[in-house]
């Protein structure tokens, strides 16, 4: 227990972590208030022992309670603002630091790690941190301290007395421990369960169009149903494991209080203790209950403190691209590929590539479907380290720039567009958050978009479904593309941009595209042959290597992948029903 609660200190940053000492100092004062309780009751008591009681007793015995209950609530209302201030201050903080890692992870670990485990650690992780953790933390850290001052004061009073209390405590101590053992088994797989339900309800969502088109509205929802009710297995399990030791707890704090108070009295009737301190020791018995007897509702849940942490800090250890290089203006924006090789999961796929792209120049890149062409353009921007060899931007590699000044050079345009749940503008605005409304509209028009925005409920200040689901696929990747005009970067990606363009947008989407591409150096990955033919240079991938390389009419006059490939496009071109 008290591992999972350094654990936590240090998990938390530095002001959060100054907070909670300053809550365990207020609780030190706090259990030395509660303390003063049983000194009220020894006035009461010494009266009434001596037959000497008066009201001078009672106002003596009442100022010390009115002192030790008044300044009690005052310090628990102290430490209750400073644990969850920490708590959600600590919860927001790693929520930020996540979010920062992973911007700059390397995209393998999105194609590699399941949605549904970072949404989790990011949500209910956190949340669980930020509420339960915060009141966990402080319910255990308080009563520890309690029980530690009370054992003091009997100590202090009556030796004997305080050495049973020490040994009930050690039992007790031991029963907690083995119930962390018991909790640590079950805690991963209540985890494990939020998990797989979070990311089952976000597959469901995401693909409940393809859910109905196929008619497996039951199947799905029978896996989605199957998660939930693992979830419920895993929560009622994690209960049912700790049970018994939370049972034995409260044998073990119940009968703490009994031998106390059962000794007591034998000292008592012995000889060998007063009355006063007969009762004092019987008062402290029940005192010493309430303080673990609350510790031991909660200290069950402290392995989820524990879990969570270590749920955080995965994420976070992961280990990053280095990003910290120089703040570099390219000279030119010319792009050097130099024997660079690339593979992931042991699997090779950029196999020693040697290859220049001139500033204001296209370049086509095509090739059979897993070859690597997008790979090939994630390790020109970074989004990937290359294993060996060197991508260079203007003469320096890549790695010397600083990832943000590194991506200020390039602008991407996906097949697949994603566009975030807000206004049409501030999606636009994307590309640069202070630009102007007037800025907006001007990228719109060259994007060939503003016409459509108009006829939107709200023009500009339409806010879109999530995705972009309210949009169709033509006008989204339009937006895709003002987007990336109003960033207006020197070099632009194009994976794929028009593949699933319907024909009534691809005359507008051509338009877009070329406003976009003016004066830049193109990167594009095509599979039409009107889109590829006029490049100044077509690089065809096979195998992780470059197969050919020159213009359209030279590889047209070569055998190999690139004529077999135009010519299969043209033959489907020319075929008619």
């Amino acid at each position: 227990m008290i591992s999972t609660l350094k654990k936590f200190f240090m998990f938390c940053s530095t002001e959060d972590r100054n907070k909670i000492y300053k809550a365990i100092g207020l609780g030190v004062i706090n259990a030395l208030f509660a303390a003063m309780r049983i000194g009220a009751i020894g006035v009461v008591a010494m009266g009434i022992i001596d037959n000497n009681m008066s009201m001078k007793n009672v106002w003596y015995s009442l100022l010390i309670l009115i002192i030790s209950l008044s300044a009690q609530v005052i310090l628990n209302m102290k430490i209750t603002m400073l644990h969850t201030e920490a708590g959600y201050h600590c919860s927001t903080g790693k929520r930020l630091e996540i979010a920062e890692h992973l911007r700059y992870l390397p995209m393998g670990y999105f194609n590699d790690t399941s949605l549904g485990h970072i949404t989790s650690v990011t949500t209910n992780t956190m949340e669980s941190l930020a509420g339960v953790a915060a009141r966990i933390v402080m319910l255990t850290t308080q009563n520890i301290l309690t029980t530690i001052v009370l054992t003091i004061c009997v100590l202090i009073f009556d030796v004997r007395i305080g050495l049973i209390l020490i040994l009930g405590i050690g039992i007790y101590a031991v029963i907690n421990s083995l119930m962390q053992k018991k909790a640590s088994l079950s805690v991963p797989r209540k985890q494990a369960s939020d998990n797989e339900m979070i990311a089952a309800i976000l597959e469901f969502i995401q693909g409940i169009v393809e859910v109905k088109n196929y008619n497996l509205t039951k199947s799905r929802a029978k896996k989605l149903d199957e998660a939930i009710r693992a979830k419920q297995f895993a929560d009622t399990h994690l209960e049912y494991d700790v049970i018994p030791y939370i049972t034995l707890q409260d044998i073990t704090t119940k009968l703490i209080g009994v031998v106390m108070c059962a000794a007591s009295v034998y000292f008592y009737v012995n000889g060998t203790m007063s009355l006063l301190y007969c009762i004092m020791m019987m008062i402290s018995s029940f005192m010493i209950y309430e303080s673990l007897d609350a510790m031991s509702g909660y200290s069950a849940l402290i392995r989820i403190v524990d879990v969570s942490v270590t749920l955080a800090n995965e994420i976070l250890d992961i280990p990053g691209m280095d990003i910290n290089g120089e703040e570099i203006t390219p000279a030119n924006h010319d792009i050097e590929l130099k024997n660079i090789t690339f593979a992931y999961e042991n699997r090779n796929i950029i196999n020693g590539i040697d290859l220049k792209i001139p500033e204001k120049t296209t370049t086509a890149i095509v090739g059979p479907s897993g070859v690597g062409k997008t790979t090939l353009t994630s390790l020109m921007s970074r989004f990937w380290d290359v294993n060996g060899g060197q991508v260079l931007l203007g003469g320096r590699d890549v790695k010397d720039y600083s990832f943000d000044s590194l991506m200020k050079n390039f602008s991407f345009v996906f097949q697949r567009v994603y566009l975030f749940q807000d206004t049409i503008a501030n999606n636009i605005r994307f590309g640069r958050p202070d630009a102007s409304m007037e800025e907006v509209i001007a990228a719109a028009k060259k994007a060939c978009c503003h016409d459509f925005i108009q006829q939107l409920p709200d023009g500009y200040d339409t806010v879109i479904g999530e995705g972009g689901a309210s949009l169709s696929g033509g006008e989204k990747q339009r937006i895709s593309i003002a987007r990336a005009i109003m960033k207006d970067s020197p070099i632009i990606i194009l994976d794929e941009a028009t593949a699933n363009v319907d024909p009534e947008n691809e005359a507008e989407l051509t338009e877009a595209v070329k406003e976009l591409t003016k004066e830049k150096t193109i990167i594009m990955i095509a599979h039409r042959l009107k889109t590829v033919e006029h490049a100044d240079q077509i690089v065809v991938i096979d195998e992780g290597k470059i197969a050919q390389r020159g213009t359209h009419s030279e590889l047209m006059q070569q055998q190999g992948i690139y004529r077999t490939f135009v010519e299969d496009r043209q033959k489907a071109a020319s075929w008619k029903l």
